[in-house]
């Protein structure tokens, strides 16, 4: 019976800097062979970064991710490295080398390519039919997939294990969302008893654009159990002894039939190596519900600003909830001394928001700067007097407080090379409640896919962990307002935040109709109002900068709505 120390290698990897990945990636691999690794895995698209969108449809990228492919594997050894990369035919295929002993011993081509949500993998790759070579590694079979391959009960890993594999290896790129840590699990364990073969899944971590990967990887064995974890959104190094069992006998005696396939072809790696010691087998505890959504947005930021050559990002300062929770998330993401908080205040800024705002930034130990705004807004409000009839107060005049602000923020942003992240919530977004060129100004969105009721908890979460209120009790006591004018409310525009936030999720995520949210014992008048809102403010949400995405279902990539659109809902 063949023990097979395996490897997976949790990176976080950059899109487009193929020189800069093939390093990381060598540099892994080579630790596993001081481990004495019989196989490594890195995630999927390694060489590229994940997702490489339209630098697919440039043939000097993909020529130019096989050569590094090549250079990598002149360098590996014994120890086989599973790498994921794009590979040109007559169509591309997003494909996986198996390397060892200076080249790439052979490839499997990846068979189902998600086309739903946030994936796009039929614009750039065709399906491949065949499941490829077994791998003899350590003398054992190893058979290779790629993501979205283990999703399928009827898929690759089913018909691998009938065909003679013994172990299964899983490269992925699998986006984070809240409660994804838990689906991959049922569906790993699932997939692995079914098939009787134990599945090494690698995932990558980290952020690209407004996607957040979580790591997480994992060993199930045969029997649906998980004997590894790595850690969720950092990089991780997990080293698995797996002690690989013939699984004939337990095929043979299997109630639902034994699955026929025809024996794969083997590709000779390596032999099995005598007298290692075993590893103990490690498994991190998965993080608590809010606190990983926290560590998403910490990790999604701290890659967004630094990926992008930023050093340092600045924050409008309010005094209110959601301002603090971003300061909050950018401190932990990027150090105080890379946050400047920028405070704004107008005639309608209570004192208590300028003071909270002060107490938020100590306690963080954030910079502050003072722009107070009442002599731009005044100076608008006279050149616009003819225009806009003589004066008065409403909405226009409201809004422009919070596109002078934004104005303030783009031009720091301009003079000092400091990324604007925005500070509007899910909520918000949904409904329109935030002002196109004014608080939606900035380079991200940290809590674009948050909701408001989140955000509280968010917030009361991260000052239980610092058993202290880092962000004051004041700021989560008071009600919210956006302080426009006097003694305004968000309730007096929106409907309170715990009815209005199951229908955004249920209007925008679950893709639920007006009725059936009726139906299901929402507030009729509530529910039409907010599909409208929603509705009517998608050429808003168009302009947004992109931020993170931690739901099933976030505003960008994967919800795509006609602007111009009479369908009442």
């Amino acid at each position: 019976m063949p023990r097979l120390r395996v490897v997976a290698a949790q990176l976080n990897l950059v899109v487009g800097d193929l020189e800069g990945n093939a390093a990381r990636i060598l540099e892994a691999y080579e630790r596993a062979d001081q481990t004495g690794a019989d196989l490594v895995a890195f995630p999927e698209l390694a060489i590229t970064g994940y997702p490489p969108e339209d630098l697919l449809l440039r043939p000097a990228f993909v020529a130019q991710a096989g050569e590094w492919l090549e250079k990598v594997a002149a360098r590996t050894g014994r120890a086989a490295a599973v790498i994921g990369f794009p590979q040109p035919d007559r169509d591309l295929y997003n494909a996986a080398a198996v390397c060892a002993q200076g080249r790439v011993l052979g490839v499997y081509r990846k068979h189902l390519l998600p086309n739903y949500a946030v994936f796009d993998e039929q614009r750039y790759f065709e399906p491949w039919p065949s499941d490829g070579p077994v791998f003899v590694v350590g003398g054992a079979r190893v058979a290779v997939t790629v993501c979205e391959d283990a999703w399928s009960p009827t898929g690759p890993v089913l018909t691998q294990a009938a065909g003679g594999a013994e172990l299964v290896v899983n490269i992925n790129a699998s986006p984070y969302y809240a409660g994804r840590l838990r689906e991959r699990e049922t569906m790993l364990s699932t997939r692995a008893a079914d098939a009787s073969v134990p599945i090494l899944y690698v995932n990558l971590v980290g952020g690209q654009d407004e996607l957040v990967f979580d790591g997480a990887s994992l060993l199930v064995d045969g029997d649906g159990q998980v004997l590894a974890r790595a850690r969720q959104f950092a990089e991780d190094f997990l080293v698995v002894d797996v002690d690989v069992r013939p699984a004939f006998r337990r095929r043979a005696l299997d109630p639902r039939g034994r699955g026929r396939a025809a024996p794969l072809p083997e590709v000779a790696v390596s032999d099995v190596r005598l007298g290692e010691p075993p590893v103990a087998h490690r498994v991190e505890e998965p993080l608590a519900p809010v606190r990983e959504v926290y560590e998403a947005l910490v990790l999604a930021t701290r890659d967004y600003v630094h990926k992008n050559g930023f050093a340092d990002v600045l924050i409008g300062l309010s005094g209110g909830i959601d301002s603090s929770l971003v300061a909050a998330v950018a401190a932990d993401a990027l150090g105080p001394d890379h946050v400047v908080g920028i405070l704004m205040p107008s005639r309608f800024s209570s004192p208590g928001s300028v003071s909270d705002a002060e107490a938020l930034a100590q306690n963080l130990g954030l910079r502050t700067m003072t722009v107070p705004i009442e002599a731009a807004h005044a100076a608008f409000l006279s050149m616009l007097a003819e225009p806009l009839g003589g004066g008065g107060s409403g909405l226009a005049e409201e809004n422009l407080q919070a596109r002078v602000r934004g104005t303030i923020l783009m031009t720091i942003s301009n003079k000092f090379d400091w990324l604007v992240l925005t500070t509007g919530n899910k909520s918000e977004m949904a409904t329109g409640y935030s002002t196109l060129y004014g608080d939606m100004a900035g380079g991200f969105a940290v809590i674009k896919d948050v909701p408001k009721t989140l955000v509280y908890a968010l917030a009361r979460d991260r000052n239980e962990r610092a058993r202290r209120p880092l962000i004051p009790d004041s700021v989560l006591e008071k009600p919210p307002s956006a302080e426009l004018r006097p003694d305004q409310r968000d309730s007096d525009s929106l409907p309170d935040y715990a009815v209005l936030d199951p229908i955004v999720e249920g209007y925008v995520e679950d893709d639920r109709s007006v009725g059936e949210l009726v139906e299901e014992g929402h507030d009729p008048e509530a529910v039409r109002r907010v599909a409208w809102l929603v509705d009517r403010n998608e050429y808003k949400r168009r302009q947004a900068p992109p931020g993170v995405r931690v739901s099933p279902k976030a505003f960008g990539k994967d919800r795509r709505l006609p602007i111009t659109n009479r369908w009442p809902g």
